[in-house]
Order: C-alpha cells, then structure tokens, then sequence
C-alpha cells in the first residue's frame, strides 16, 4: 500500500526520481516496470504494471457508453521502467495533457499513485476542503 506526498522535481528530460520508501517495494513487487496514464481530474496516474496490467483488462471491458474514458485511460497507457537511480520518465505528451511543470506531487494512494502539478494540486486541495466533507463520511470518525 502506497501512502503519503512527496515533493518532487522533474529533470530537463522529463525524469522523477521515485521516493525511496517506494522504490524498494516497486522493485521487489515488479521490477520497478510502472505504468502512467492520463486520469479525467488532470493528474497522471502511476501503477505498478501488475496493477495496472488488471486495471487495464477492467476498462477494457466497460461498456460502448465508456468509449471517452477508454480512451483517455488506455490511450494514454505508457509503460515505463524505473533506471538504476530510481528514476521513471514522463513522456512529453503526458506532462503536457497533466500540466506537469518542474514541480510536481506525487501521492500514494494505496495500490497506485496520483502524479499531480504542485501548484496545481496545491489549488485543486484547497478547493476540495472548503467544499467541506462528503456525506459518505459521516459514520468515519477520525
């Protein structure tokens, strides 16, 4: 399970260096072989490819009404590998379509990763509390 944010900073290439407090388990748990695609909230998603290679066979099943989201999710799939120093590449279509600057956040969010523009993740955060909680959590107590 994946959990917490890291701030992080894109090289000139594209490249992240993955937290280590993840890498290790990404490596043992695939070889560090991840995938990214687009999410519709303007983040990426990161998966570990095993992950993502179930994902993938879920979506690929949803009905002709899910045509646009398959397309975003499967469309943008790209399969990348972390290198020797722990680093993944983000092709320049998906930076592009996610906003990605230099800055970025990356959030664990249990079996994958959100992969987010800091200053836009920094807007759409506090957009998102002065909503207020949703009803769902209403019997979570904290």
């Amino acid at each position: 399970m994946f959990q917490g944010c890291s701030a992080l900073t894109l090289d000139a290439k594209g490249r992240m260096s993955i937290p280590t407090r993840h890498r290790d388990a990404l490596v043992s748990q695939v070889e560090g072989r991840l995938t990214l695609t687009r999410h519709p909230d303007g983040c990426l998603l990161v998966y570990p490819r095993s992950v993502w290679e179930k994902k993938r066979e879920q979506i690929a099943a949803f009905p002709m009404q899910a045509r646009p989201l398959q397309r975003l999710l499967l469309g943008n799939a790209l399969d990348v590998d972390m290198d020797g120093s722990g680093r993944i590449l983000v092709s320049p279509e998906l930076r592009a379509a996610a906003g990605l600057t230099r800055e970025v956040m990356l959030l664990g969010m249990g079996s994958h990763f959100e992969l987010w523009d800091s200053a836009e993740w920094a807007r759409r955060e506090a957009e998102d509390l002065a909503k207020g909680m949703p009803e769902v959590l209403e019997t979570f107590s904290f």
